[in-house]
């Protein structure tokens, strides 16, 4: 756990936390003269959470441990407009149904990282003060503090005005997102907005509308976009990040997830996604070649117990030495087979594979394998040859049993 004689700007950036700071000598200041009450947006256009959430999530329960008090705000109401920011289209609008069977959906996973008892951390739902805002109060109240000129300064917006494809829906986003802001600072004192490097604008805007509004001081910090090996940010709509609810990824493959982290990334994720101390770490870090498995290990159960629990943890890391090592019990997700079925088929089934097409191409350059053994042809499994172990590669392994 982190050390709360530290100033916690100095364990974000231990950890890897901090890509830019507003008034970084100030924000210091505050976090050593008391309790700091901060907040990150979490908006629901899903039924869960995913891994590129879990960076902010992280941070907020690393600021908690330091003694601060997070809020994690579940967007009912920006949910409704949809962020565009780093988007080249408009997203599709949610309806009030979906947003709200969303909202239900990811309530239920902060309680894994924060503290929400006797008010030490908080959750609360925008949409209970902004679906209540009246449109000409609002555009007196807050919008006045905007201009258009300095709107059109958040590359997003710029980009896709001049393509022609900005809706004026999307344009009022970092306003209502400013109003949280200027809305949890008058109703808890938060002075503090975390959020991913491409939030920095929207943030400064709140931070800009506390000033303009109520003369108060506030401030911004964004964290690093987490990325995979490809470069490719991690998101649920690259389809490079599991998601946290167990019936999405399993325990098993959310395990799995962490295990196969490439070695240039283990420590650096070890320091943002676990609670284990740099020093230990660091020791960790020394490890080279075959030995770095081992801090792989630990990094994913580490992650998968905070995540889903220590039986849970245990269990994937079991099933995972079963499947890999053979040793130990397989208690992971099985794939159930009652009759005859394709290699096609049951690549595509089980996730191995994308589609029929992508499942033969695996085969015939022999990314497929029956028990270790390598499959050059599609054929039929038939129920009698089963338990079986279907993988794609080294690291994507599925039981197959009847």
């Amino acid at each position: 756990m982190v050390a709360t004689s530290t100033n916690a700007l100095d364990i974000l950036r231990a950890r890897g936390f901090v890509a830019q700071v507003s008034d970084e000598d100030a924000l210091r200041r505050a976090f050593d003269s008391g309790t700091v009450t901060l907040y990150q947006g979490f908006d629901p256009t899903a039924t869960s959470l995913h891994v590129g959430h879990l960076f902010g999530i992280m941070l907020l329960a690393n600021l908690q441990e330091a003694g601060h008090r997070p809020i994690a705000v579940v967007g009912g109401g920006t949910g409704m407009i949809g962020d565009p920011t780093g988007r080249d289209a408009e997203r599709p609008l949610l309806t009030i149904e979906q947003v709200r069977h969303n909202v239900a959906g990811i309530r239920r996973q902060f309680s894994r990282y924060l503290d929400l008892e006797g008010g030490r951390g908080l959750m609360v739902n925008n949409a209970d003060w902004l679906l209540d805002l009246k449109w000409i109060e609002f555009l007196r109240d807050v919008g006045r503090h905007f201009t258009v000129n300095q709107l059109m300064q958040h590359g997003t917006y710029w980009e896709r005005f001049q393509d022609g494809s900005f809706s004026f829906i999307e344009l009022n986003y970092a306003l209502v997102q400013a109003y949280d802001f200027l809305h949890l600072y008058r109703e808890f004192g938060c002075t503090l907005q975390i959020g991913g490097n491409d939030q920095w604008f929207n943030i400064l805007a709140g931070r800009d509308l506390i000033r303009r509004a109520e003369g108060g001081e506030a401030f911004a910090l964004t964290t690093p976009l987490l990325t995979g090996s490809s470069g490719q940010k991690m998101s649920k709509t690259a389809g490079n990040a599991p998601w946290l609810d167990p019936a999405l990824t399993s325990p098993y493959d959310y395990y799995q997830y962490w295990r196969n982290t490439d070695d240039e990334n283990v420590g650096r994720f070890m320091r943002i996604f676990t609670f284990l101390s740099l020093d230990e770490i660091a020791e960790y870090e020394r490890l080279s070649g075959a030995d770095l498995n081992r801090a792989k290990e630990v990094l994913a159960f580490e992650a998968t117990k905070i995540t889903h629990g220590e039986d849970a943890a245990r269990q994937a890391q079991e099933t995972a030495h079963a499947r890999f090592e053979g040793s130990g019990a397989d208690l992971g997700p099985t794939f159930t087979v009652r009759e005859p079925t394709g290699l096609v088929e049951l690549a595509v089934a089980t996730g191995l594979a994308e589609s029929n097409n992508d499942a033969k191409r695996q085969i015939r350059a022999g990314g497929i394998r029956l028990d270790g053994a390598l499959q050059s042809t599609d054929r039929v499994v038939s129920p009698s040859e089963l338990p079986l172990l279907l993988s794609r590669g080294k690291r994507s392994v599925k039981l197959i049993a009847d």
